[in-house]
């Protein structure tokens, strides 16, 4: 592997395992006793603070004017791409396990081809072989999730790693004597995740033509969802001593998450979208799911189910089929575009491009704000 392909990829497995610490640490601060909605709205204040440096030093120069339209159409992604979204997976994750938390995930591209249709953002197009994978990816997507919902089968006869986190066997024995959670509940808040996710990316391709500044943006729409999840997480939880983070699981859970997993993960994210495209980054998210599937397995003793399984390895099959059609799908219009750029001399294509990016990256920066 050349050097210049090695630095993009390792970024990307670095990601990924950020990713897989947060599902993990969140889980263990959850089954603590940590209420979902007070995780969900200290994330945000942490990710308003890690990120706003960001968006000052690299974009005061080149930050478009903040218009009450712009400032609205953020109000709206902050409700749908951050409040509403968090909620429901950090509920939904409270209430099942990690592996199936990701997996679900992975739904994204799927429910976002569904959702942009109606609006003209994407076509069927059922007679080439790019909209006939995009289908059939999608109906994978959806089995693979019905399966994982509703089925769990015999479990996977695989042994139990000889590896003693004392910590999370404790918490693990502590959650199986008190809560099973609920396992119906859990996946279907996981599937609203992921359709509130495909809301925002429909929104945010407005968003992008209109105020192109990334990092600017994403601090506002933390910003706001800051106070939503905090008026939200006041409603279900009036006792002040549970919002204290002196549990230490508590607080590295919620610090780790708006820091490592939503300011440094954008950037990482953001450098190698910059160099590789978004397709590149999009394929990597299936490896998430392998490294919480070990993980959980080794360090929280979770029993794999064949329902999971099979109900996660379609799911994957139904991403990369997504992935492939609308790769496939793009590349004539990006080379129409490159010649009518050159005979037009068009002032305008970055920006619309900028735009296109963030709409086919949208299953990449999915884990940046979840």
């Amino acid at each position: 592997m050349a050097s210049h392909d090695l630095l993009p990829f390792l970024t990307m497995v670095i990601v990924q395992l950020g990713y897989a610490g947060m599902n993990i640490i969140s889980k263990l601060a959850m089954d603590s006793g940590m209420n979902p909605f007070v995780h969900v709205a200290y994330r945000q204040i942490f990710a308003t603070i890690s990120i706003a440096p960001f968006a000052y030093f690299l974009e005061r120069k080149t930050r478009p004017k903040l218009t009450p339209s712009i400032l609205f159409q953020i109000f709206l992604c902050s409700i749908f791409g951050v409040s509403m979204n968090q909620i429901t997976y950090f509920v939904g994750l409270k209430n099942t396990t990690p592996t199936i938390a990701c997996a679900l995930s992975n739904l994204t591209p799927a429910v976002t081809f569904l959702l942009a249709i109606p609006f003209g953002l994407e076509r069927v197009g059922l007679g080439t072989k790019a909209g006939q994978a995009k289908m059939l990816g999608t109906i994978l997507c959806v089995g693979g999730a019905m399966l994982l919902s509703f089925y769990h089968g015999s479990i996977v006869p695989i042994d139990q790693p000889n590896i003693h986190w004392k910590y999370a066997q404790d918490m693990t024995e502590n959650k199986s004597s008190t809560n099973h959670g609920n396992f119906m509940l859990g996946p279907f808040l996981l599937i609203v995740s992921a359709v509130s996710w495909g809301v925002w990316s429909i929104l945010q391709a407005r968003v992008s033509m209109d105020y192109a500044a990334p990092y600017s943006s994403s601090a506002l729409m933390c910003l706001m969802a800051s106070f939503q999840c905090l008026i939200v997480g006041f409603c279900f939880d009036h006792n002040l001593s549970d919002w204290s983070l002196r549990h230490s699981i508590r607080a590295v859970s919620a610090i780790y998450a708006g820091v490592v997993c939503t300011a440094l993960a954008y950037c990482l994210m953001s450098w190698c979208i910059e160099r590789k495209g978004p397709l590149y980054v999009s394929v990597f998210n299936p490896l998430l799911l392998v490294i919480v599937a070990i993980l959980s397995w080794a360090l929280l003793q979770e029993k794999i189910y064949i329902g999971t399984v099979v109900g996660s390895v379609l799911i994957v099959l139904g991403l990369y089929g997504v992935l492939w059609g609308k790769n496939n799908e793009m590349k004539p219009i990006k080379f129409d575009e490159e010649i009518g750029a050159e005979i037009n001399g068009d002032k305008e294509k970055e920006k619309k491009d900028m735009a296109m990016q963030l709409y086919e990256g949208n299953s990449i920066v999915v884990h940046a704000t979840k």
